[in-house]
């Protein structure tokens, strides 16, 4: 079995594509059952995030997986596979593992160090155990990046803020507005993104802090936990007309601010400036109010730019993390190579005790005159002899097959004893 890696992410995907891409709660329910029915697919888990969406598998083949995972990916979602095939990349084997570390660990997200993605790892692989579609093999390998994943953020100063998105846009707004203080925002949206909004908005001195959510109560427990005004999106349009700057980051599928209604809120109050963030994929607004007078639009395509300094100011840290991924995967790697040598290992042995005890039987009529306690110290002699003839060969057939080696010790091996080679 060969775990295989597909996906399109942030560095080589328009945001566009990724939103296209994307997998919302009944989306993924339907491609695990899709998966489930691909023979070339053995195990599956989707990752999608605002960054990225991947599939992983465990695949009896690169070229069948590949196929497999990349219908997986496209059909499910309505598009072209020749739309993805320039931004979409592939991971074999430990490349597989070494990338998925790579992103539990933040270390190939838009925001360096993101604490979000570590968690949206764990819940990937714990929505595919509980749609059937995940099982030991793909197990081992999130395990391993989660390992990685924890490891970075509690022994490197890797790790960024948990609002980090928010605290960007945050910037351009600022900009946009020429300050934050005393003004009016609204946030769209009641999860943990537009959590993080409320508090830093309140931090950097908004005066006045909306929270409209299509669930009011929603919009209610967290507008009461930080001192905000809760409504539901009927009174998007009135507070459109009031605000100075809109974050939005709710679960839906289709437009939530669409450009008619910012056209309205615009007429309102045609002196005033509105900076609009929308941290969503697939995106909230419409991305034509970007031409709008007065109208600002900021995705999370346009705070690429205020991310990529960061990876040159914590250089230091950032070898340190990539050492420790590689730790990991190293782990990975070794353990799944025992996994794969230990039934050959466990034969050869069997095979040894079994030869030990025909040759002991073959010489129990001479044994016959012996005391029990040197009958015992015979066979346990005979026993020893094999295990020791055997066990150099052991200890240099797991050295051979490290990683970064094929099998074919190992194959030579079963060949010679008459046994079932390793798969």
């Amino acid at each position: 079995m060969g775990i295989l890696a597909l996906g399109v992410s942030f560095r080589s995907a328009p945001i566009e594509l990724l939103e296209r891409l994307a997998f919302d709660d009944d989306a993924l329910h339907k491609a695990y059952r899709r998966a489930r029915d691909l023979e070339e697919l053995d195990e599956a888990v989707i990752l999608s995030t605002c960054n990225r969406v991947e599939v992983y598998g465990a695949v009896g083949s690169y070229h069948g997986g590949f196929l497999a995972l990349k219908r997986l990916l496209c059909e499910g979602r309505d598009v072209d596979p020749d739309r993805v095939a320039e931004p979409l990349y592939a991971h074999w084997q430990e490349q597989a593992a070494e990338h998925l570390s790579r992103v539990a660990a933040g270390l190939d997200s838009m925001v360096l160090g993101e604490p979000q993605i570590l968690a949206q790892v764990r819940e990937a692989h714990r929505r595919a155990r509980e749609e059937g579609a995940a099982g030991a093999g793909l197990g081992a390998v999130f395990q391993a990046a989660l390992r990685a994943g924890r490891r970075v953020r509690a022994e490197t100063a890797i790790g960024a803020a948990p609002d980090a998105f928010v605290a960007a846009g945050a910037d351009l707004a600022e900009e946009w507005l020429g300050g934050l203080v005393g003004r009016t925002a609204v946030v769209v949206g009641a999860g943990r993104m537009s959590s993080l909004a409320v508090r830093h908005l309140r931090a950097r001195g908004l005066a006045h802090v909306r929270v409209l959510n299509r669930n009011v109560d929603r919009a209610r427990r967290l507008a009461e936990r930080a001192g905000a005004e809760p409504g539901d999106l009927a009174r998007l349009p009135a507070a459109l007309a009031e605000a100075d700057l809109v974050v939005c980051a709710t679960g839906a599928t289709g437009m939530v601010i669409d450009g008619p209604t910012v056209v309205g809120a615009m007429a309102a109050r045609p002196s005033r400036r509105l900076f609009v963030l929308d941290l969503a994929v697939p995106r909230d607004v419409d991305p034509a109010v970007a031409s709008l007078p007065g109208v600002r639009l900021a995705d999370l395509e346009a705070l690429r730019g205020r991310f990529a300094e960061r990876e040159r100011d914590v250089a230091g840290e950032l070898d340190r993390a990539r050492a420790i991924v590689a730790q990991e995967v190293r782990r990975f790697q070794l353990r799944r190579r025992a996994e794969r040598l230990a039934p050959l290992i466990a034969a050869l042995r069997e095979r040894g005790e079994r030869a030990a005890a025909q040759e002991i039987a073959r010489f129990r009529s001479r044994l016959a005159g012996l005391e029990p306690e040197e009958r015992e110290a015979v066979e346990a002699l005979a026993r020893g002899i094999v295990a020791k003839l055997l066990h150099e060969p052991i200890v240099r057939l797991k050295e051979l097959s490290g990683p970064g080696t094929d099998l074919r010790h190992a194959r030579l091996l079963a060949e010679l004893f008459g046994l079932e080679p390793p798969g």
